[in-house]
């Protein structure tokens, strides 16, 4: 069964205001005739992927980036990840790393370049440098964006055009969301990670539950999290539907962010620190609903479907066809087909050919970290493929400084360079055929890992270690005892 979750109105006070509301007022510039909101936006994040377009556009228009110092820059899609010596072997991300590079430089964008030690996945370069701040708004031409609402930012995912508009004026049309409160309380069992956590809310609210909404991520689970375990939550805020995702600045917050390269110092940090706390949701503050979900009911997840809320417990059997109706019995009858695998049967047992340990969602030092602990001594089993991908070249220099690179080399795992690799298609790490990948990435969907016929099955970093170890999806709870 579900964990338990009760859904209620919220009693509030008059005056009281979310975070959501707090920085979206602070940021409008003001209502468009069409009932939008011009929005200012704080920072920009781009990458090769929906940047090149974007500048052509502005060139076309005869325009500049409005405010260079509010966009940085980094490669991460098509960067590949066994060999970074350039010319790279795939003459299409050269180009696309190029034009990228000459972008930034004429338009003189702070651009995170292979060379300079500080490269990765855009949202682990933006909190890493201590860009990523609380009480502001943040985009990036990436639908994973909301990762950065783990440090109280209102952030959002963007296409194209809306790359053009943000560099051409600074702000964005956007339409406001309503907020849901998702509180999760009480203490999660050994084994129960962030990713659970994630898996477990959309397979109870549906990949298509937060459409209108921004997720205010709250609760003692929450509370006790670390950064990156928030990170890992507002990461895949999109796959539920919610345009974006967030927790409430706090002392975790404030402690992760000292120091950074781009974080305030001396008396500009404690007054930074003074003012981010005001933009945290007020006791009593309006939801337009509020979720409570009991800790204690969440178990290790794993999908087994094409899309993030096909999932189940792994001491579950995959559901029966007959409990869908309509368009969820159509897709949950496609999902079985494309994947190969029977309802009313466990997804536990299932014979698995890769195992990808890294992405925007669980590529960071505190996921290696517990995966390392777990395989140092052991094997991964003959005949799976199993890959550790650091999310960022930072996070790759403090894994190998603490020798975590040799421990997952001893264990059979390819360590590689800094990229997004199989979480997409983009770079030279695909699966092939119909190979079943067990993942710690964010999408399941079809094709997603490479091959047309490739199947994904999402799960937390220290699951993945136990499937790459076992040659099938496991409970890694048995595999390490963990209690």
């Amino acid at each position: 069964m579900l964990g338990s979750a009760t859904f209620s109105p919220f009693q509030h006070f008059d005056m009281a205001k979310t975070l959501f509301e707090k920085v979206w007022d602070a940021h409008a510039v003001r209502k468009l005739p069409d009932g939008r909101t011009q929005l200012f936006i704080g920072t920009h994040l781009i990458h090769e992927v929906t940047s090149p377009q974007a500048f052509g556009m502005l060139r076309d228009l005869g325009l500049k980036v409005k405010f260079p110092q509010r966009t940085f820059a980094t490669v991460d899609h098509i960067v590949p990840t066994l060999d970074q010596a350039e010319p790279f072997a795939d003459p299409i991300a050269q180009t696309m790393i190029a034009e990228l590079r000459k972008n930034c430089a004429a338009n003189d964008i702070r651009f995170f370049d292979i060379q300079t030690g500080c490269q990765g996945i855009v949202h682990m370069v933006g909190p890493e440098q201590g860009i990523t701040q609380p009480g502001t708004t943040l985009v990036c031409g990436d639908s994973h964006t909301a990762t950065h609402g783990a440090f109280g930012a209102l952030a959002f995912g963007i296409g194209t055009s809306q790359v053009r508009d943000v560099l051409a004026t600074q702000t964005l049309a956007m339409s406001k969301l309503k907020v849901r409160r998702i509180n999760v309380n009480g203490r999660l069992p050994a084994g129960v990670y962030a990713k659970d956590v994630i898996l477990h809310i959309i397979r109870l609210l549906g990949v298509n539950g937060g459409l209108g909404y921004a997720y205010e991520y709250g609760g003692s689970v929450f509370d006790d999290f670390s950064c990156e375990a928030r990170m890992t939550v507002c990461n895949m805020t999109i796959e539920g539907g919610a345009r974006c995702g967030y927790v409430n600045p706090d002392e975790t917050t404030f402690a992760w962010l000292k120091g950074r390269p781009f974080s305030p110092v001396g008396a500009a940090w404690d007054a930074a620190v003074a003012r981010w706390r005001t933009f945290a949701s007020d006791p009593g503050a309006p939801y337009d609903d509020v979720v409570d979900i009991a800790a204690a009911g969440i178990r290790p997840t794993v999908t087994w479907g094409i899309n993030p809320g096909q999932a189940v417990f792994i001491d579950e059997k995959m559901p029966s066809l007959s409990t869908f109706t309509g368009g969820d019995y159509d897709t949950a009858s496609d999902a079985y087909k494309y994947m190969k695998l029977r309802e009313g049967t466990p997804v536990k047992g299932t014979p698995v050919n890769v195992a990808f340990i890294g992405s925007c969602t669980n590529g960071r030092l505190g996921d290696l970290q517990e995966v390392a602990r777990y395989v140092k001594g052991r094997k991964v089993k003959p005949g799976v493929k199993a890959l550790v991908v650091p999310g960022s070249q930072i996070v790759a220099a403090q894994c190998e400084k603490l020798g975590l690179d040799k421990v997952f080399l001893d264990a059979g795992f390819e360590w590689r360079g800094a990229g997004c690799s199989m979480c997409l298609a983009m770079n030279a790490d695909r699966l092939h055929g119909d190979e079943l990948c067990a993942s710690s990435s964010n999408r399941n969907f079809k094709g997603r890992q490479g091959s047309p016929t490739g199947r994904t099955v999402l799960m937390s970093p220290v699951m993945v270690a136990a499937a790459a170890l076992t040659g099938e999806i496991s409970d890694a709870r048995e595999v390490f005892s963990i209690h």
